[in-house]
């Protein structure tokens, strides 16, 4: 990836050469140049562009901030209704994730969206234990986290 970044800020700077131009905007059009020059050269190279990582990244985050919203109305609903009508409960949710930094990006996620909290891992890193405000079925949280978080963090890192 280092090396897809550094190509793609040649053709930037050559690309600024060549028209004689030294403006952010000649830059930028030698680097939009340079990213598709590389996406056109993919199979040539032998490498997956760096810039689809970028656009993962920025689904996950779009991902988080739509969870957190639907999770911080799920909260405030539960707080203005007269009697709490909560079912919280902890569960141990299993993850397919490997390193270190992908399960400790997912424990954050969980742990920032209102209403649950990671509370503990075991030895191994492979499971969870979770806690949350409302649980009505532990395979559909289960479920959700792995169909949102899980896949967006495994796009990310893969």
């Amino acid at each position: 990836m280092a090396l897809q970044i550094l190509l793609n800020l040649s053709i930037a700077l050559i690309w600024m050469l060549l028209t004689s131009q030294f403006t952010f905007s000649s830059f930028l059009i030698g680097y939009v140049i340079g990213v598709l020059l590389l996406y056109l050269f993919r199979r040539f190279l032998q490498f997956d562009i760096y810039f689809s990582k970028i656009i993962a990244f920025a689904k996950l985050a779009l991902l988080f901030l739509k969870e957190m919203v639907i999770a911080n109305i799920d909260v405030a609903r539960i707080i203005i209704t007269p009697k709490l009508k909560t079912n919280p409960g902890i569960i141990a949710y299993p993850t397919e994730l490997k390193s270190g930094l992908e399960v400790t990006l997912l424990a954050s996620l969980i742990t920032l969206t209102p209403g649950t909290l990671v509370m503990a891992f075991s030895d191994d890193q492979k499971t969870l234990y979770i806690h949350t405000l409302n649980i009505d079925s532990k395979e559909a949280v289960i479920a959700g986290i792995k169909d949102t978080f899980e896949k967006g963090i495994l796009e990310v890192t893969d």
